[in-house]
């Protein structure tokens, strides 16, 4: 029999960052100081990331674009990384993500793409804990997302490896 299904998800939409609380408005604030250390020379597309950590640490990076397209690494990939990198038993609480661009302006949120979306899941699943996401552009409305898992739906995770020797 087929069965027609449906994915539903919630998440708030801000119409100015004062509404957000106080730890995400400064790491939505990193992520956009973060657009400065993105090196985007053949997008003019520059992302920004910050990641907010168990312990109150913000760690932040930007894209990192190669003149190889495809193996260039995205904002939140390289944010992620050095937090892992550099304090790796602390859980990420809270991702920031903010895009400027060259010859643009960008005023709607602007998504992680499919890759950092499984990254991120595997941060989630890392911690066993959701992170919450903020979307923005350089300006206009700002999304708060609650899992990644409402970002990526029928996602891939860890407990798909049931036949692997995984921890």
């Amino acid at each position: 029999m087929i069965q027609d299904k449906e994915f539903h998800f919630s998440f708030r939409e801000i119409d100015d960052i004062t509404e957000l609380p106080h730890a995400l408005q400064e790491l939505l604030v990193q992520s956009k100081n973060a657009v400065s250390n993105a090196y985007a020379p053949y997008s003019g597309f520059k992302v920004g990331a910050s990641v907010l950590l168990e312990n109150g640490t913000i760690v932040s990076g930007g894209n990192q674009e190669n003149a190889s397209y495809p193996v260039g690494l995205c904002a939140e990939r390289v944010t992620l990384s050095a937090a892992s990198a550099l304090h790796s038993n602390n859980a990420v609480v809270a991702l920031a993500v903010t895009a400027c661009g060259i010859n643009s302006h960008i005023d709607k949120p602007v998504a992680p793409c499919g890759i950092c979306r499984q990254t991120i899941l595997e941060y989630e699943e890392r911690f066993n804990r959701n992170i919450e996401i903020i979307l923005q552009g350089e300006s206009g409305k700002i999304y708060w997302i609650f899992s990644v898992k409402d970002l990526l739906p029928l996602y891939f995770g860890n407990n798909d490896l049931t036949n692997t020797n995984h921890s």
